[in-house]
């Protein structure tokens, strides 16, 4: 039997009757179909699945579905807006912070909650707030200028 749930994803409101089990991430990619959002470990190791939960960057696979109702929840897609990237997506474009991009939804959403609370970050604290999620491909220097970039056009 589902449970009835309500959330806000990217502005817009959603009900739905969902399995009491099903994960956040599942929820946001099988239910609603934001694919954005990546399935990595299903441990919380990787952070490829971190989304913004209440203003908060959260791993969405560690969280159920039911546990987000009546949250607003954002997403990697949420982050354009009227087809224009948001500076940190366009910093990740313009300073090659991804390589295969299986990660980068997650260092996406952990660069926003960073740069919300600390809007002028040194390297060190963009490094440290990077610790929960992992690259394979980019030896995270570009991720790091990516970010610097987003902060200073974010800053202007």
């Amino acid at each position: 039997m589902g449970v009835p749930i309500k959330v806000t994803v990217n502005g817009r409101q959603y009900e739905a009757e969902v399995d009491p089990r099903m994960l956040l991430v599942h929820f946001l990619r099988d239910v609603l179909d934001l694919t954005g959002t990546h399935v990595g470990c299903d441990t919380s190791s990787c952070g490829a699945c971190t989304v913004i939960l209440n203003g908060k960057a959260v791993k969405s696979c560690t969280l159920l579905a039911v546990q987000a109702d009546g949250a607003e929840i954002l997403t990697v897609e949420g982050l354009e807006q009227n087809g224009k990237l948001h500076p940190i997506q366009e910093g990740f474009r313009e300073e090659h912070g991804l390589q295969c991009g299986f990660c980068t939804p997650g260092m996406i959403m952990t660069a926003y909650d960073l740069l919300q609370r600390n809007p002028n970050p040194s390297e060190a604290e963009i490094r440290h707030a990077l610790e929960g999620n992992f690259c394979r491909c980019t030896g995270y220097q570009n991720i790091v200028k990516a970010i610097q970039y987003a902060a200073a056009k974010m800053s202007s």
